[in-house]
């Protein structure tokens, strides 16, 4: 199976008003143990199923023209999963990182990781900084996708703080200046826009310590189907319910 191999995909963004896209969604990649278990499978052929929807729906966002993506892959809670699931996802982490390194430069993407590396097998760890390394070399206009690894909205705010307190013992800072502008600086989105849309997938209604602080303004859109199934189509159906709200930012 190759992840980053290019496949067509249906027409693009049918009934989706092109020129109005979000320019930043986030997704919650989320149902893959059920979808296995009502198909008597492996918990571990469900998160491959998702994997490559995953593929799929990255290539649909970069040819529809949506700049960011960021998908929840695995949180800081995850590790709580029995062991042999764990082994399994990050096998299959390491195995399609091995193709982004191969296919990103051709395919048009810039990967960037959110969470904290450090805890991650180091051969995927290893991975995950080869993969940064050489988004950062490449040029051009490319889709940027994010993924988010050993990621936890409320441990990213904390590694944040932190970083911005060692700037004002530094003398490199100062409290009076700190602003929401400043403070982004600090999280692992810094140079980016905040999402726009955060879909969550699987029929769980909640962002389950999915980027706290960039959605505090984002279009929250729910389905009850399951990562697995998740189709350019059902995204169609989440940008249609974007595209007929009115984003006030607090206002009137």
């Amino acid at each position: 199976m190759a992840f980053w191999n290019r496949k067509k995909n249906p027409a693009a963004g049918e009934g989706v008003d092109l020129s109005r896209l979000p320019r930043h969604v986030g997704i919650i990649m989320d149902g893959n143990g059920r979808w296995a278990k009502k198909r008597g499978l492996p918990r571990t052929a469900g998160h491959a199923a998702g994997a490559e929807t995953f593929r799929t729906i990255a290539y649909y966002c970069r040819d529809i023209g949506i700049p960011y993506l960021t998908v929840y892959a695995f949180s800081t809670e995850n590790w709580k999963r029995p062991a042999e699931e764990v082994s399994a996802i990050m096998d299959l982490l390491g195995k399609y990182l091995q193709e982004v390194l191969e296919k990103m430069e051709r395919d048009g993407f810039r990967v960037r990781f959110f969470g904290d590396l450090d805890p991650l097998p180091p051969a995927l760890r290893g991975l995950c900084l080869q993969a940064e390394e050489k988004a950062a070399g490449l040029t051009g206009q490319r889709h940027q996708v994010n993924i988010c690894l050993n990621y936890g909205g409320r441990d990213e705010i904390l590694r944040a703080a932190r970083a911005w307190g060692r700037e004002v013992l530094a003398g490199r800072q100062s409290i009076d200046d700190l602003t929401d502008e400043v403070f982004s600086r600090y999280l692992d989105s810094r140079g980016m826009p905040d999402p726009d849309l955060i879909i969550r997938p699987s029929g769980e209604l909640r962002l389950s310590n999915f980027l706290p602080w960039q959605s505090a303004y984002a279009e929250l859109y729910f389905t009850d189907v399951l990562w697995p199934d998740f189709t350019p189509g059902v995204l169609d159906q989440a940008l249609l319910a974007y595209q007929g709200r009115q984003r006030r930012f607090g206002g009137v």
